[in-house]
C-alpha cells in the first residue's frame, strides 16, 4: 500500500522532529525513514512508518529492555500529533533492535508451543510488555495444537501457552 502525499509529508516531518530530538540529546546518528508492513499485522493493514536511527554506540537510546526507545517513540508520536492532523503509526527503531527483538519473541513462542504440543502441559512465559504479548498471540494464532491467553495484572502480566483440547 502506498502512502499519499499528505502522509509522505508526515513521514518527513516525523524524521525531522526525531533528528532534532537526537541533536538536542547530543546523539550523532542518522534517521532513515521507511514504510513497511508491520510484521505483526495482516497484508491489508495500513503501512507503518519506521524511523530507524543508525549510528554507533546507540545503546543509550535503547535503554534497559528497550524502555528508553519506547519513551522516545512515545514522545515523537505526541510531538507529531500536535504538529500534524494526520494519524499514522510511527515506529522508532535503533539499528534494527526492535526487528531483532520481535523475531526473537516469535522464535521463543514457537519453541515453547512445540514444547507444549509434545508434553501436553501448559507453559507460562515470563512477564512481558503489551507489545511483546501481542507478538506471541499473533505468532501462535494459527497454530494447530496450542492456544494462548494472557494472565496476571500490570507488570506481572504474561502469556500462557496451552494445549488445544480436541472437541469430540
Amino acid at each position: 500500500m502506498e502512502l499519499t502525499n499528505d502522509k509522505n509529508e508526515v513521514v518527513q516531518e516525523a524524521a525531522k522532529i526525531l533528528q532534532e530530538l537526537l541533536r538536542r540529546l547530543d546523539v550523532k546518528a542518522s534517521v532513515i525513514p521507511s514504510t513497511e508492513m508491520p510484521a505483526e499485522s495482516s497484508e491489508d493493514a495500513e503501512p507503518t512508518v519506521t524511523l530507524d536511527i543508525e549510528g554507533e554506540d546507540l545503546g543509550i537510546l535503547i535503554g534497559w529492555h528497550g524502555q528508553t526507545l519506547s519513551a522516545l517513540q512515545h514522545l515523537l508520536r505526541i510531538m507529531l500529533d500536535t504538529k500534524t492532523q494526520e494519524k499514522l503509526p510511527v515506529v522508532v527503531d535503533v539499528n534494527g533492535y526492535k526487528r531483532r527483538h520481535y523475531e526473537a519473541i516469535r522464535a521463543l513462542a514457537w519453541r515453547m508451543a512445540e514444547q507444549v504440543r509434545v508434553k501436553g502441559t501448559p507453559f507460562s512465559l515470563e512477564p512481558m510488555s503489551a507489545f511483546e504479548r501481542r507478538v506471541v498471540h499473533l505468532a501462535l494464532a494459527d497454530h494447530p495444537d496450542v492456544i494462548t491467553e494472557s494472565t496476571g495484572l500490570g507488570e506481572t502480566r504474561k502469556v500462557c501457552i496451552l494445549p488445544k483440547r480436541s472437541v469430540s
